[in-house]
């Protein structure tokens, strides 16, 4: 059975476009469209898996964001403090004058980890955001 193809179009900034070629390239993919359709099969995994997240667990959120985005910080300050009862350790460290990294140490319900982790993807300005979770009584 053939699969109809959709055309989109889609704006990126140039750095962006840039490194995904080159990463393509590397890769051998025939078509930057080959790319993109596999970069969205990715993505729709990992949501599928974050909509497994049930139960007791512990984890990180991995953020990188662009702190002179107005009103980022005080977001991400507030989600915190709303999950504060999940929150058991966090790193902020400095990576250049515009862009912070934060690792936030999680446990407690997962489907509250999710919450947590989504807030702070759909804020504006954050540039990267990565969720990794264990059930708390896994064997490892």
């Amino acid at each position: 059975m053939e699969t109809e193809l959709m055309r989109i179009g889609v704006s990126l900034p140039d750095t962006l476009l840039s490194k995904f070629d080159e990463i393509i390239e590397k890769r051998g993919y025939s078509s930057r469209s080959e790319g993109i359709r596999d970069a969205i099969r990715s993505y729709i995994s990992y949501y599928e898996w974050m909509g497994d997240i049930k139960g007791h667990r512990v984890g990180t959120v991995a953020v990188i964001y662009d702190h002179t985005k107005r009103g980022l910080s005080n977001a991400l300050a507030d989600i915190q403090h709303h999950y504060s009862h999940l929150i058991k350790s966090s790193v902020h460290i400095h990576l250049d004058h515009d862009n912070c990294f934060e690792v936030i140490v999680l446990d407690g319900d997962g489907e509250e980890i999710k919450e947590l982790a989504e807030a702070i993807m759909a804020l504006k300005g954050v540039k990267f955001s990565k969720l990794t979770t264990v059930a708390s009584n896994e064997k490892i």
